[in-house]
């Protein structure tokens, strides 16, 4: 699985938060194996330090996934560190519901039609 770090002006997204962020990615999503291929994210300072406000880094996540549609989310949180905990607790939620929702095997079987009839 690859992840990957975006992040503004504002942010620090040198090799430590790297780190972090594969770290945090990988530790939730190996259960889910070959399904998620790849990981971005996308952090951000909201008010660019105008004015503090207690959630102003946001961090957007998008995994994607073998044969279904990405799945985004968003954390907002006072830091890095904790909107991606936050985002990749989402995340994690957000592909399972995905995968389980496509899973056949969850799914009821359908019912067949009856053949004899009872006269």
């Amino acid at each position: 699985m690859q992840v990957l770090l975006n992040t503004d002006t504002h942010i620090d997204g040198r090799k430590g938060m790297a780190e972090h962020l594969e770290t945090v990615v990988k530790e939730a999503m190996h259960r889910f194996g070959e399904h998620v291929t790849r990981v971005e994210a996308h952090v951000t300072d909201t008010v660019s330090h105008a004015k503090p406000n207690p959630d102003d880094i946001v961090c957007t996540l998008e995994a994607r996934l073998s044969k279904f549609e990405p799945v985004v989310v968003k954390d907002h949180a006072p830091n890095a560190h904790q909107a991606i905990q936050g985002a990749v607790a989402k995340l994690k939620r957000a592909v399972a519901t995905a995968i389980e929702k496509h899973d056949t095997r969850r799914s009821p079987a359908p019912e067949l039609p009856s053949d004899t009839d009872e006269a």
